[in-house]
């Protein structure tokens, strides 16, 4: 399943790049894509373990990066 994100507080493109490194080594996604410039974040992932997965992504982004917050669109 594909979802997009607004992503609100990332502060630079290298901020945006490492996220997305991280993240794209957990369990049940298959692509992630975030783009500084427009403040979005594109995830396909295991639509069967949604909740679970965007439970990971918003502690991952809370230790990472914990001025930013993430809200589907």
């Amino acid at each position: 399943m594909k979802s997009k994100f607004k992503i609100k507080g990332l502060d630079c493109a290298n901020c945006a790049a490492e996220l997305e490194r991280v993240l794209q080594k957990l369990e049940g996604i298959e692509s992630v894509n975030i783009n500084f410039f427009t403040q979005k974040m594109e995830l396909e992932y295991d639509e069967s373990r949604k909740e679970e997965i965007l439970q990971k992504i918003k502690k991952v982004i809370q230790k990472e990066e914990p001025d930013v917050s993430i809200e589907e669109v």
